[in-house]
């Protein structure tokens, strides 16, 4: 049997451009629904119905129901009529959606616009054409590569929105990301190959059967509440700060990128040795439970500060670097603490978690907004995330665990339910699962120490290669 340093280290030609196909149409992607995010509320006020701002929130929000309500379907949907078959499908519906909004003259018609935006719910079904083209061994590696490109494009597109507004206007802006999408099609065919076999992959699929043990996991269930609470303050958050921005540093909207972009770049370098250490020194529910904090201590800052141009500024910085951080260790957290069969259902659920938060912060923040006031909105944001601190507080502490996946020849289920409970049994293993129509063992051990040697003494004559 082979170690895993003698398989190669290095992703196979297909496999990196499968990874950075699919991650640049995540990034198409996610650029055109961030792109408006800073200039969305001021350009908005001006359209006929948009000094309602209850319509303007749920003109922000609403492509969150429908991504909430289609992702799981359409990754499940990928499984029967083809990865790339959904894929341009969910693409050509965010096309459509974008050029709806483009040509809209009224707030309600913008509405109807981000509404079909959403029902181009792809993410799961990208996310299983990954699963597809890449061996488990760089699966990690790939999702960190489309993780990554989705946090450079919301930084990106806070700094280019505002810049953009001023030589295209909103109509543009939303004209380029039907554009965009329809540039991510020609990706999906001509630089992401075709994958040789699509199947199921319980590490990166969400499973009906599973469904319900992930949501009766309570631990899980805090992780959920917790990315609902980020995203539902963020989207509310953006109903509100370009007002405020314009009135209290009596900033042109293309000028809001000046204050944007130092913010984003100070967050990002305070992001990273966060995360490290709590990685590295096996502290990450503390440097959790103190970004929630921070994020909290920001929405306090704003509803003190809505008078202060300089105060803004301050309570955005803290809350850039608590939410990088934040929206970081969310997945990081998922993955250590659902079951080893399920954490492709676990992440479905909390990926349509977030996208729920999307939508309730925007609904919420503008209906707030237009009958209390903005401080209201911070108020909200505050009160949602008191809830989140205290769920975290009491979460327990994940375990300094690893992932290992070991690749099996054909195995039954009588051999399967065996050999994990032998697994279960080595020194160093936290958790063992072995899927009989998947050929594979997945188990979560001890970041050092662990008992590797008769892990694959066991496992001698079931495998034929070995990935982490």
């Amino acid at each position: 049997m082979k170690q895993s340093s003698d398989i190669s280290e290095k992703m196979t030609p297909e496999e990196s451009r499968a990874s950075m196909g699919l991650a640049s149409i995540f990034g198409l992607r996610m650029l055109g629904m961030f792109l408006i995010l800073p200039v969305f509320a001021l350009y908005a006020a001006h359209l006929p119905g948009g000094q309602d701002r209850t319509l303007v929130g749920l003109a922000l929000g609403a492509y969150g129901l429908t991504q909430a309500l289609l992702q799981l379907p359409f990754g499940m949907a990928s499984d029967h009529f083809g990865r790339k078959r959904m894929i341009y499908l969910g693409l050509a519906l965010f096309a459509l959606g974008s050029f709806i909004a483009a040509g809209a003259t009224n707030i309600e018609t913008i509405i109807i616009g981000r509404v079909v935006q959403g029902a181009g719910a792809i993410s799961a079904a990208v996310t299983a054409l990954l699963a597809d083209s890449t061996r488990e061994e760089h699966r990690t590696r790939a999702m960190g590569m489309i993780g990554g490109t989705i946090g450079l494009t919301f930084a990106a597109s806070l700094v280019m929105g505002p810049a953009m507004y001023q030589f295209i206007g909103m109509p543009g802006i939303f004209a380029l990301t039907g554009v965009l999408s329809i540039a991510a099609m020609a990706v999906v065919k001509w630089v992401v190959p075709d994958p040789r076999a699509s199947h199921f992959h319980s590490d990166a699929e969400a499973s009906p059967a599973k469904l319900g043990g992930v949501l009766r996991n309570t631990q899980l269930l805090r992780l959920n509440f917790g990315i609902f609470s980020l995203h539902s303050a963020q989207m509310s958050m953006f109903v509100v700060i370009p007002f405020l921005l314009e009135r209290t540093g009596h900033l042109d909207i293309d000028h809001h990128w000046e204050v944007y972009l130092p913010v984003v770049v100070v967050a990002f370098i305070l992001m990273v040795p966060a995360i490290i250490y709590g990685e590295k020194r096996a502290k990450l529910k503390q440097v959790f439970v103190a970004a929630i904090a921070l994020l909290l201590a920001a929405q306090i800052g704003m509803a003190a500060s809505m008078q202060s141009f300089w105060g803004i500024v301050a309570a955005l910085t803290a809350y850039f670097i608590a939410f990088n951080i934040l929206e970081a260790t969310l997945p990081s957290l998922i993955s250590k603490i659902a079951p080893t069969g399920a954490k492709g259902t676990a992440m479905g659920v909390y990926n349509t978690s977030q996208s729920i938060g999307l939508f309730f912060g925007g609904a919420m923040g503008g209906w707030l907004s237009q009958h209390y006031g903005y401080s209201a909105v911070y108020e909200f944001a505050a009160g949602i995330i008191v809830l989140w601190l205290l769920a975290a507080i009491g979460m327990k502490a994940p375990p300094a665990v690893k992932t290992r996946m070991f690749h099996l020849g054909a195995i039954d289920d009588a051999q399967a339910r065996a050999l994990a409970a032998g697994l279960q049994a080595i020194d160093g293993v936290f958790e063992a699962g072995v899927i009989a129509g998947e050929q594979v063992a997945i188990l979560k051990v001890a970041q050092r120490g662990w008992d590797e040697a008769s892990a694959q003494k066991l496992l001698e004559g079931y495998t034929h290669g070995i990935g982490q």
